[in-house]
């Protein structure tokens, strides 16, 4: 399960523009991934500094969805740190603004922000024109404007349906194609991510639009990369587990009551943080991974391992009842 948004710190660096080394992020996230973390996580302390060498993404633009807040947020903190122009869209101008303002006086490199609707195809025609207005043609997209919640699938009219399925499933085609087409005509290669969710690939209970859209999301990626590799543009998939964010734990987790239970049957034993999905997102849509086109890469601590196996409640099991267990199975003869 995709979790969003939140306000995490991480060190960038501000290279660029010869300013020493920063935090690009305004709080810690020891108040979202360490209160209920369990013994192994200590071995899995994330990092926290961007990734990838300085000025990765000098002269290069960006365009992120839902950009914003959350993941979107991180993601553009990122790729601004190194040297990306970057460009933010959403539905809400104020959050964009504020947030465009941020990183760019963080970092110092120009942020854009443009409001735009997703499922308005109309409203996206006008988005990209303006994005190749003030940007230019980009090299980096991210499809990461999302929507979600949690119902019992006999409580789900048709508009809760049609709403999540336009905004992520129409919404991420209506980008994607049309920054396309434009790409293609002006001969321009470009690296596409689109964020989904680990129940894409197998479905989940509570959340039926989500799932259907995240993985109709995934296999226009996967086409796309066979397709438009011809025309220099790579798509790949990131899969998140659980990253706590304000906005998706406020509608998937609403009492927080699910929170420990999460933790306990992740391998690696805590939350994932947005600096660490960021800094997977920008070495996909660098150059040093420009020989990775149509990956869908799980991102979940191994999440989807764990609820895949069918004997890993055994984890449960003491060593004192092993001991039982052993001799009783010891004494089984024949088949």
């Amino acid at each position: 399960m995709a979790l969003r948004a939140g306000r995490l710190w991480a060190p960038g660096a501000l290279w660029a523009v010869g300013l020493p080394p920063r935090r690009f992020f305004s709080c810690g996230t020891k108040g979202l991934y360490k209160s209920n973390e369990v013994e192994q996580a200590k071995f899995f302390e994330p990092l926290k500094k961007v990734m990838l060498p300085p000025n990765s993404f000098q002269g290069k633009v960006a365009f992120i969805t839902g950009g914003g807040t959350g993941l979107g947020k991180g993601m553009t903190t990122v790729l601004s740190s190194l040297g990306a122009t970057c460009v933010i869209a959403s539905r809400k101008m104020d959050v964009l603004k504020a947030t465009a303002e941020e990183i760019s006086s963080q970092t110092g490199n120009k942020v854009h922000a443009i409001q735009c609707d997703v499922r308005d195809p109309e409203m996206v025609k006008n988005t990209v024109s303006e994005l190749i207005k003030v940007a230019g043609h980009p090299d980096v997209i991210i499809n990461n404007a999302a929507g979600n919640f949690i119902s019992p699938s006999e409580r789900l009219s048709p508009n809760a349906w049609k709403t999540i399925t336009d905004i992520v499933l129409n919404g991420t085609a209506f980008v994607t194609l049309e920054i396309g087409k434009e790409l293609i005509k002006a001969q321009k290669g470009a690296a596409f991510l689109a964020i989904t969710t680990i129940y894409a690939q197998t479905g989940s209970g509570f959340v039926v639009p989500s799932a259907a859209a995240k993985a109709g999301v995934e296999v226009m990626n996967m086409s796309l990369a066979s397709e438009w590799g011809r025309h220099g543009l790579r798509f790949n998939v990131i899969q998140p587990g659980p990253i706590k964010t304000k906005g998706a734990f406020s509608r998937l987790d609403p009492t927080g009551a699910f929170e420990k239970e999460m933790i306990e049957r992740l391998p690696c034993g805590r939350l994932g943080t947005v600096e660490e999905l960021a800094n997977l997102a920008a070495f996909l849509c660098s150059d040093f991974a420009s020989w990775i086109n149509g990956a869908v890469i799980r991102f979940d601590g191994g999440e989807y391992v764990f609820l895949s196996g069918e004997f890993n409640s055994l984890l449960k099991v003491s060593k004192q009842q092993w001991e039982v267990l052993e001799q009783l199975i010891r004494k089984t003869k024949g088949s």
